[in-house]
């Protein structure tokens, strides 16, 4: 399997970048919750061991390396709402998710590794888009996990909130007991209204 590695960010470098934020979203298929991003400035010189995709890492892996770059990386996350999602759609609520993390890094960077095959429209930084960064940068792997940390623990919170959907295992995702759970409960205010299994639910005879 491969690793991620910091080619690119080494690649930005040597055409001299020295603030290199890596940028990834989750949350884009899920029938429930916001949608979130992180953009990761990491220390070139202390690069947390194992950072991968972070579907690939176990929960505990995950968790050891959220501290990690907590302690060591510059982080930053940000949200779309369940609003912003049925109003724009979802792929424009995940760009803004992207602009809204890599604005709030402070000090700002001077280039951007952005997850996937488009540079959200909003950002004024230079920056590249990269297919399948999670499993190809460093700093886009770091972005992907403290994505999901946070994103996860917002779904946790949410499943007391709103019990019998399975959020806290599920995270929303369209699992086949949240499909159920969703003809059997009925809509909440955090599903995603514009999303086929819940508008079919909402708009059934």
């Amino acid at each position: 399997m491969t690793q991620p590695d910091d080619s690119l960010e080494r690649d930005a470098r040597a055409r001299g970048y020295l603030r290199i934020a890596g940028v990834d979203e989750v949350g884009r298929g899920p029938l429930a919750g916001p949608v979130t991003a992180a953009a990761v400035v990491l220390n070139p010189d202390d690069i947390p061991e194992g950072l991968n995709d972070s579907k690939k890492l176990t929960a505990p892996r995950r968790a050891a390396l959220e501290e990690a770059l907590s302690a060591r990386a510059q982080v930053s996350v940000a949200h779309a709402t369940v609003a912003e999602i049925d109003e724009i759609n979802i792929l424009r609520a995940s760009h803004l998710a992207m602009e809204r993390a890599v604005a709030a890094l402070d000090p700002a960077p001077d280039y951007l590794l952005i997850d996937g095959n488009l540079i959200p429209r909003g950002l004024t930084i230079p920056a590249e888009a990269v297919v399948k960064g999670d499993g190809r940068s460093v700093s886009i792997a770091a972005a992907s996990i403290m994505a999901k940390m946070c994103r996860d623990r917002i779904m946790v919170d949410l499943a007391q909130q709103h019990p019998g959907y399975g959020w806290e295992t599920n995270a929303g995702y369209p699992s086949p007991a949240h499909k159920q759970a969703l003809r059997n409960l009925g809509v909440t205010p955090h599903h995603r209204r514009s999303f086929k299994p819940v508008h079919n639910i909402l708009y059934q005879e």
